[in-house]
């Protein structure tokens, strides 16, 4: 049964009957033709007409706008998912502006901390940090047993989940959520990816003390229990899944740099909240910085919120002024950041390790006011502001006045979400630089005067980055890699050719997207020789890489090698001969 984790032609299927309309892979519902009905028993199982995906993708959507509330749809396309998958992802296809919202942030945030209570059936891997074997767990995941079925695997310990917390096991949802877009957005077989939560306990009372809570009922275990736990996981991951792209998500901010840092030289490696949230921001300035012709290496950036978020950006663009000739000390002095206490400087009393490389010498900060950021911006006068903070209103006419004072077309993007924590809307922006502003948000807002506002969404990254690195069977990710994913999103802004376009392209198009961006990651992971993959196998790549006219052909390539939610005929097998499709 390998066709079935295929993307094109036939399916080999040995279901028959209700366990054929039970499994979510295969089922077509109603869109069964009446051959497949007599071959596959499942005649009188079904109404008598036959309906087209186009048909049932009506009927759902019909069914979704009739929910009450956005959580019930969400549930409404959980259920649609366990039920009918490719159905599921072609109504999502098909409805994206609208579903991306239910099915991720910001409704899934509701549905992960309403998830014991609204608990159904299992889905995914939980590891418990009481029960440290999981090489053995690992192995039940793969549909067919082999270490080659499984590209992407998302992983939580769910203490940091969508700016809600510590959810505890409920972050299962956000491991859910994300490969649903990798495959929406990417084109990733739904079959051959593995969501997965770490439990390692909870420190938020009201899940310890609801008696409906599926978890471990302790609090967090931290220090060296959870750094073998984590270290035996992935050391399984590794043995089990030495192919598969491992992406951690939401892990918390004391354990998120140190773990990525611990083992993105070991395997395919990736956190989407600090290497995607860098990565789209990083898109967004570099197409901003395209529109007024200047160079990053030219620029100066203030980060205001230096948490994970404002960290992750500091580090991205860190790394990507490496790949364009700066040494690690230039390229830090471009970057200012802003903590809860003011300017980060040589006399701050508190800042994390991973702030330290980037604290301001204290004599650079003689006579004016650390804590005011008006006047940090007189004193660095930034090309760049970016809000992570969930500080709101904290870009205050003024603030921001004093940056155009100094900028001809200052770039400012508050990020914070959820709307109501923005550090500006984007109307006053516009308004108190006379339109001169070049802005992304972190949450969807209207256009202004005719002008998009695009939102700043890892959607636009980590798919385009993971699929490249899932095609090339990339043994690292590297900083090339993802600097290309940078270039080849700015290279695709709509503000390059309309003005009055967004930074980043429209979410509608995110297929195409993420098949440029894949392209380009491919081409970098041939080129840092980290790629499994021989490069002959990939159009354009046998003989040179860098040959522009190359580029159509790897792009059809990587399209190639993304599934698409259509039904594709099933051909009937007996459970030996799918036996022996395995050898």
């Amino acid at each position: 049964m390998k066709t079935r984790l295929s993307v094109e032609g036939p399916i080999d299927c040995p279901l028959t009957g209700q366990d054929l309309l039970n499994n979510p892979s295969l089922n077509k519902g109603t869109a069964f033709s009446f051959k497949e009905r007599e071959e596959f028993d499942i005649v009188g199982l079904l109404p008598v007409h036959e309906n087209t995906l186009e048909d049932q993708v009506e009927r759902a959507y019909s069914q979704f706008k009739k929910c009450p509330s956005d959580l019930a749809k969400n549930s409404f396309c959980q259920s649609m998912k366990d039920q009918n998958e490719c159905l599921y992802y072609r109504m999502l296809l098909t409805h994206i502006k609208e579903m991306f919202g239910i099915i991720y942030t910001p409704t899934q945030g509701d549905a992960i901390e309403r998830y014991s209570q609204l608990f159904r059936r299992p889905e995914g891997c939980f590891l418990d940090i009481t029960r440290p074997s999981q090489e053995e767990i690992l192995k039940r995941l793969s549909v067919f047993g082999s270490d080659e079925d499984i590209d992407y695997i998302v992983v939580s310990d769910g203490e940091s989940i969508l700016g809600i917390g510590d959810q505890g096991t409920g972050g299962i949802g956000i491991s859910i959520a994300k490969l649903a877009l990798m495959t929406l957005c990417a084109g990733i077989h739904p079959s051959r990816v593995v969501p997965i939560v770490l439990d390692t306990g909870t420190d938020r009372q009201t899940l310890l003390d609801d008696p409906l809570y599926l978890g471990n009922r302790f609090n967090r275990v931290r220090g060296e229990a959870y750094d073998t736990f984590i270290d035996n996981f992935v050391q399984s991951v590794k043995i089990q899944f030495p192919n598969a792209v491992l992406h951690f998500e939401d892990f918390g901010v004391k354990n998120a740099h140190r773990i990525l840092d611990k083992y993105k030289g070991e395997l395919a490696c990736f956190n989407d909240d600090i290497q995607g949230t860098g990565a789209v921001t990083l898109s967004a300035i570099t197409a901003a910085l395209k529109t007024i012709k200047t160079a990053i290496t030219d620029v100066r950036i203030l980060i205001y919120g230096a948490g994970s978020a404002g960290m992750g950006i500091a580090e991205q663009i860190t790394d990507h002024l490496l790949t364009k000739g700066l040494t690690l000390e230039e390229a830090k002095k471009h970057i200012w950041l802003i903590d809860r206490e003011g300017l980060l400087t040589t006399k701050s009393k508190t800042y994390s390790e991973f702030q330290a490389g980037f604290l301001v010498n204290a004599d650079e900060t003689e006579g004016f006011d650390t804590t005011s950021l008006k006047e940090i911006i007189g004193a660095f006068k930034p090309h760049v502001l970016i809000g992570c903070s969930t500080n709101p209103g904290a870009f205050t006419e003024d603030a921001v006045k004093e940056m155009n004072s100094h900028v001809e077309r200052p770039i400012i993007f508050p990020l914070s979400n959820p709307t109501r924590l923005h550090e500006a809307v984007p109307a006053d922006l516009i308004k108190w630089t006379n339109g001169s502003v070049l802005v992304a948000t972190g949450s969807p807002f209207p256009p202004v005067h005719g002008r998009t506002i695009s939102e700043n969404n890892n959607c636009f990254t980590f798919p385009g980055i993971g699929l490249g690195a899932v095609l090339s069977r990339a043994t690292h990710i590297t900083k090339n890699m993802i600097a290309a994913c940078v270039e080849s999103l700015s290279s695709q802004s709509p503000i390059l050719t309309d003005p009055q376009g967004g930074l980043l392209p429209d979410i509608v198009n995110i297929r195409e997207i993420s098949a440029h961006v894949a392209t380009s990651v491919v081409r970098q992971a041939i080129k840092d020789g980290v790629a499994r993959i021989e490069s002959e196998k990939i159009p354009g790549t046998d003989t040179n890489i860098e040959v522009p006219e190359a580029y159509p052909e790897r792009l059809a390539w990587v399209k190639s090698q993304m599934w698409t939610p259509i039904y594709r005929p099933l051909h009937k097998v007996t459970l030996n001969e799918d036996d022996e499709n395995e050898d």
